[in-house]
């Protein structure tokens, strides 16, 4: 769950990779940052999952954009329930990662990991903020000398040690001096405010240049099937690749995803074929870990095995997930909650929050309880959870085999069973607010009608007395 609130915290998976990669070369046993970076696939996903809230107007538009966003986060999770407890059990991921990096030789002298986009967005990055790295160098070695530094803006910039000319330098010891946690939180509600811009700016450009006869030529072409007899099933693998190599391009897979989902929203890309486009996502984003693994310093076999789980990690879901189409529950999953998010908007507020905070935030205070602990409350819950699924699923296709009482969940109460009694008190209360806002409008316009009645019976009272003088 750390590794959720983290990347949820940076909104990127390759940073948060990279982060638990540095853990691993100061000491970190693999054991422990196994679990780590299944949480960071989990959080890379919630940056498209606030995308498609700019689509929230059309509920036609948003039933699309939030399916598309959630079948990355379905896979995701599905694959960390199924694969943390199979790592568990046998710890697979370590002892094949372990073998693998058994045969390899010296890793000192590497390169430093490229970064494609740095040449065009480190100009702009650096007039906004700029960090000083021998502070965080200093700060993850335990280094005496750094012990009381309070934060890891820069402070000196060129030949001037004490003036530094970019933006985020007001708000630091120079400045206002917010401290490090109300900076990073300035500036990651400004890079959330440019990155929903930017896409709404998106959506509205393809809705405007793209006409109807556009929109349906470029969907039956993205989501057409390789035209070859007995071939049609390699389509979506081909699209991995796709996907994984646009990711590896721009060197994130929330930017992929983030950009795939207004698409999706637009009607141009079907969920069918986003799926595997996130997968090869999934794929692209574990060559930053790769590529920082081979440049680390430190503990250089145990930061490529991290990086190696990583990247099986993706891998063994997609085997689970993929290749058998009955076994493709993430886009079912999706498809449902797409569903009710359409009907019921502000479920999708809900979902954002429990599923990247409060659940992460609860599973992680729970395990500070110890395992016992967390044993006791999630085991009886995982087992209700199932039991509902079960009858689900025996509801729809085998209902006469249930008694009477469970064909359907009628004899519960309704909040329970539907989520209309919320939806009804929400509306309501909104309803209210409007109500309430209406009246104190026109309350606020009668006074000032009557303000000017008066004033202009004042006039003409003025007048009639300049007339009989």
């Amino acid at each position: 769950m750390i590794g959720v609130l983290v990347t949820v915290l940076v909104q990127s998976s390759s940073t948060s990779t990279t982060i638990i990669v540095g853990l691993v070369a100061a000491d970190v046993p693999v054991k422990t940052a196994i679990p780590m970076i299944m949480g960071a696939n989990i959080g890379t996903s919630v940056t498209n999952t606030i995308v498609s809230f700019t689509q929230m107007s059309d509920r036609e538009e948003f039933r699309r954009a939030f399916a598309c966003a959630t079948v990355h986060d379905m896979f995701n999770w599905l694959s960390v329930l199924t694969l943390v407890t199979l790592e568990m059990c046998t710890g697979y991921l370590e002892k094949i990662t372990a073998a693998m990096v058994g045969t390899l030789g010296d890793t000192k002298g590497s390169s430093k990991p490229p970064d494609f986009l740095k040449v065009l967005t480190k100009p702009f990055t650096k007039s906004v903020i700029q960090l000083d790295k021998k502070v965080l160098a200093g700060w993850a070695g335990n280094d005496p000398k750094y012990e009381n530094c309070t934060t890891v803006l820069k402070t000196g910039c060129g030949d001037d040690s004490s003036v530094c000319t970019f933006v985020f330098a007001n708000l630091g010891p120079g400045g206002a001096n917010i401290g490090d946690t109300g900076s990073g939180i300035v500036l990651l509600i400004i890079a959330l405010i440019m990155l929903c811009g930017c896409l709404i700016c998106l959506v509205k450009l393809l809705n405007s240049i793209l006409g109807e006869n556009v929109k349906k030529i470029i969907k039956n072409g993205v989501n057409r099937d390789i035209p070859i007899k007995y071939l049609g099933w390699l389509t979506g693998y081909l699209v991995m690749l796709v996907g994984a190599f646009l990711t590896i391009i721009v060197q994130s897979s929330s930017v992929f995803t983030s950009t795939l989902t207004p698409l999706a929203g637009a009607g141009l890309v079907s969920l069918e074929r986003a799926y595997p486009l996130t997968l090869g996502s999934n794929i692209g984003t574990t060559t930053t870990s790769l590529l920082a693994a081979l440049a680390s310093k430190g503990h250089e076999k145990e930061t490529i095995q991290i990086a190696l789980v990583h990247l099986f990690f993706n891998i063994s879901g997609i085997l689970l997930f993929y290749p058998i189409p009955c076994m493709r529950w993430p886009i079912l999953l999706a498809q449902r909650l797409g569903d009710i998010t359409s009907q019921y908007r502000w479920f999708s507020i809900v979902y954002l929050l429990f599923m990247f905070f409060i659940f992460p935030a609860i599973i992680f205070a729970l395990s500070l309880a110890g395992p016992v602990a967390m044993y006791i409350i999630l085991i009886p819950i995982a087992v209700l959870v199932l039991v509902i699924i079960f009858i689900n699923i025996l509801q729809k296709y085998k209902p006469s085999i249930l008694p009477d009482i469970l064909q359907d969940w009628d004899f519960l109460p309704e909040p329970l069973r539907s989520l209309d009694p919320i939806d009804r008190v929400i509306m309501t209360t909104f309803s209210c607010f409007q109500i309430c806002r209406v009246n104190n409008n026109s309350d606020s316009t009668d006074q000032n009608l009557e303000e000017i009645k008066k004033k202009q019976q004042s006039e003409v009272n003025s007048l009639l007395e300049k007339d009989v003088v």
